[in-house]
């Protein structure tokens, strides 16, 4: 999608990733390794005039090589907050944001004394990796512990506080190589077994002053690293006030909607920024909904026949909880987006969704 945005406005790329089969390899040339192997990343940095990535779990140590050696937007600093959770909220809280209390779990001991301190109900995570619900376990009562140590023990770990959110929240914000910063407006998620399942924007009934808040919120962060780039910064909402959750240092998925949504998408604005160019405008056109197509193909025409859908395919195979692509729905009213998604929702009730795997 980066490429696809990059291309009318005169760019080339080249792609490494550790999968030959990755489907950037359909739009430009593409390099397969290891991130951390050195021979690769050098050959990668030849010729090109920057770098930067959509994918929070590049290794610290590979975007410092190539820092080294190339512009690296956004810089390496983002990835290693962003990459270990304990570090994320602390370094939330240092610049005042407010998150759940949270307490760091090495031994049985730790996660014993931090649930005196959180109560239940808690969540369980791995510091590193893990996403789409993935490296975490609810804990309703002392019951869970065992199940949950079995699963997650003797790696570093985090306890967080539940949080009781009145709803998810998304702001995605940008700011330039020059310091021009550019925010999208609030988006409103909506999770299921831990992935998002579809975003709204802009989010509704959102008040001004929740925008300027998670505004202000995100500037923060970017002025503190020195931010190039789009940031994405998950967010609790909290009786009429935002938590910060987990920020994503790249394009999101909660920013998908803004290919036909916006006036300019989260990728040119993504490539706009690391270029220096002028950011261009993040207003939404009119309402839309992103819908993420998990694990399931449905009919290409009978998406199509919903107006303001757009179905966006990302050419990988069908797997069970394997986001394989999105379907965008705008309208120029809050009504009309309501009908079309009750269309598109029975359209991907009747797709039957990937076989589970067997051996």
């Amino acid at each position: 999608m980066l490429a696809l945005a990059g291309y009318p406005l005169g760019l080339r790329f080249r792609f490494l990733d550790r999968v030959a089969e990755a489907p950037a390899g359909q739009l430009a040339e593409l390099l397969q390794g290891d991130y951390a192997d050195e021979a690769v990343l050098g050959r990668f940095a030849e010729g090109l005039e920057l770098i930067t990535y959509e994918f929070e779990n590049v290794p610290v140590g590979a975007a410092k090589w190539l820092a080294e050696r190339r512009p690296v937007y956004p810089p390496p600093v983002a990835l290693e907050v962003a990459q270990d959770r304990l570090a994320e909220k602390t370094f939330f809280q240092g610049l005042g944001i407010p998150t759940p209390l949270f307490y760091p779990v090495l031994t049985q001991n730790d996660l014993l004394d931090g649930l005196e301190r959180t109560g239940f109900p808690a969540i369980l995570k791995t510091r590193r990796l893990g996403y789409d619900g993935k490296g975490q376990k609810l804990l309703h009562s002392s019951n869970d512990l065992e199940t949950a140590w079995l699963q997650l023990g003797g790696q570093p770990l985090i306890l967080e506080a539940f949080v009781p959110f009145e709803r998810e929240l998304s702001i995605l914000a940008v700011r330039s190589r020059s310091g021009q910063v550019a925010f999208y407006p609030l988006v409103e998620n909506h999770h299921a077994g831990g992935i998002l399942r579809k975003s709204l924007a802009p989010a509704p009934a959102t008040p001004a002053r929740l925008q300027h808040e998670a505004e202000h919120l995100a500037l923060r962060v970017m002025e503190k690293l020195d931010y190039v780039g789009v940031l994405a910064i998950e967010l609790f909402e909290v009786e009429g006030t935002l938590w910060a959750n987990e920020m994503a240092p790249r394009v999101h998925n909660s920013g998908h909607w803004t290919i036909e949504g916006a006036e300019t998408s989260q990728f040119e604005n993504h490539l706009r920024a690391v270029l220096g160019l002028p950011l261009g405008s993040t207003a939404a056109r009119g309402h839309s909904a992103m819908l993420n197509l998990i694990g399931q193909r449905p009919n290409t025409a009978l998406v199509l026949e919903i107006p303001g859908a757009h179905l966006h395919w990302y050419g990988k195979a069908v797997r069970p909880g394997r986001k394989v692509g999105h379907i965008t729905l705008r309208t120029a009213a809050p009504d009309a987006l309501e009908v079309g998604l009750k269309q598109l929702e029975a359209v991907l009730a009747e797709t039957p969704a990937a076989a589970p795997l067997t051996d």
